[in-house]
């Protein structure tokens, strides 16, 4: 059985202190990495045990922060911040590469094999990495579809993959097309999976807060999307490492 040692990091950016959360799998080499933006609320625990179960694959694992610690459960509050953010490819460009620096800097870290998830907010963040140019092996995104400033997809450098409900009403039917459309005239390699009936933010489990219309938790397409990031990852960076239980230091 495999141990996973996580720790706090801080980290500047976007004028604040970052809060993240790094998780490192069993052993002393060298491993792939993976970064996740968590969802527009923030990061909270939930985002950090999807970076305790990466490393039980075997990932070196970074949950990041977009609101220096905070977890909004006003959803007006998360909105006055996030919709900025979101209007502002270089903001969070930002707030990605101040996460991305802090991965790579670990040395448990395989800086040749890095790959990005996100979800809603934290999507956004990866995939503006992604348009950027950064050299990732991987992009996944849940609940994010959101398209960037012209021609700049043809920059992203790895397979994109994208999971979205079909009844969200946050990233509707013509928010899929335009993504689709944009990740194609760049020549991505791209996928794009909707699940049937979910609704935005179907993958998160329901908080005990007011939540937007048209947010629900969806269980069984939650866990299908967790093993479609998974299968992602196993395609382009595998790790072949076995699961274990896990150690707080």
């Amino acid at each position: 059985m495999t141990t996973v040692t996580t720790r706090t990091v801080e980290y500047p950016a976007d004028g604040l202190t970052m809060v993240g959360h790094l998780a490192l799998p069993a052993g002393a080499g060298r491993r792939p990495a993976v970064l996740i933006g968590p969802e527009g609320p923030g990061l909270n625990d939930f985002q950090r045990r999807r970076a305790d179960a990466l490393a039980e694959l075997g990932y070196v694992a970074l949950a990041s922060d977009l609101h220096g610690g905070r977890w909004f459960t006003d959803p007006e509050e998360m909105l006055a911040r996030c919709l900025p953010l979101l209007a502002d490819p270089d903001r969070l460009r930002e707030i990605g590469h101040a996460a991305l620096d802090v991965l790579r800097a670990e040395p448990r870290t395989d800086p040749d094999r890095i790959a990005a998830i996100g979800y809603g907010t934290g999507g956004a963040v990866v995939l503006e990495l992604g348009r950027a140019g950064v050299d990732l092996r991987a992009i996944g995104t849940v609940n994010a579809l959101t398209t960037g400033r012209p021609g700049e997809a043809v920059r992203i450098r790895c397979p994109v993959w994208a999971g979205v409900g079909s009844e969200d009403p946050i990233m509707p039917a013509g928010q899929r097309d335009a993504f689709a459309a944009e990740m194609q005239a760049a020549g991505v390699d791209w996928r794009l999976v909707i699940y049937g009936g979910a609704l935005h933010a179907f993958h998160h489990p329901p908080v005990d807060q007011a939540v937007l219309p048209g947010v629900d938790h969806h269980p069984r397409h939650a866990e299908r999307a967790w093993r479609d990031i998974v299968g992602l990852l196993d395609e382009c960076m595998p790790a072949h490492h076995k699961t274990g239980r896990v150690k707080r230091s």
